[in-house]
């Protein structure tokens, strides 16, 4: 299933945990010590060189977090600050510059709203959220990365 297809296509009561492709998605990337070009985009696609740091020294982390709907049908996310203060701790470990934690929050956020027609409604249901960051230097060399994403 992807974004491209109508939702109405999409089998609520059988959702699997696999990835789809939804019509968002909020990028931002790492250079010269700050993040640049923040927003949505709906390309899915990601550019990486074969020398890339993340592949050759596993310079890369991600959270797992959830979106879900209340009885009232709005929707929640699931302790994100506690997914972010995580995220730091890895980022942290791995030579990773440290995200802002509420920047990082407001973008979710953000993409939530987007892509709230896919939050589902049913009992025990959520839309899992992955947010990640990876070293895109093309370097095979022991040195933390200077660009992410």
């Amino acid at each position: 299933m992807t974004a491209k297809e109508p939702l109405t296509t999409l089998d609520w009561d059988n959702l699997g945990f696999e990835y789809m492709d939804l019509p968002y998605r909020y990028r931002a990337y790492w250079k010269d010590g700050e993040w640049h070009k923040a927003g949505l985009t709906e390309d899915s696609t990601l550019a990486m060189n074969e020398g890339s740091t993340a592949l050759h020294y596993g310079q890369q982390a991600f959270e797992g977090m959830k979106a879900y709907r209340t009885a009232d049908g709005s929707i929640q996310l699931f302790r994100p600050d506690k997914n972010m203060a995580r995220m730091n701790v890895s980022c942290d470990r791995l030579c990773i510059p440290k995200i802002d934690e509420e920047f990082a929050i407001k973008a979710i956020k953000t993409l939530v709203e987007v892509d709230k027609d896919w939050v589902p409604s049913l009992d025990g249901t959520s839309l899992y959220i992955r947010p990640y960051i990876f070293a895109t230097d093309a370097h095979v060399g022991v040195h933390p990365a200077k660009h992410l994403t």
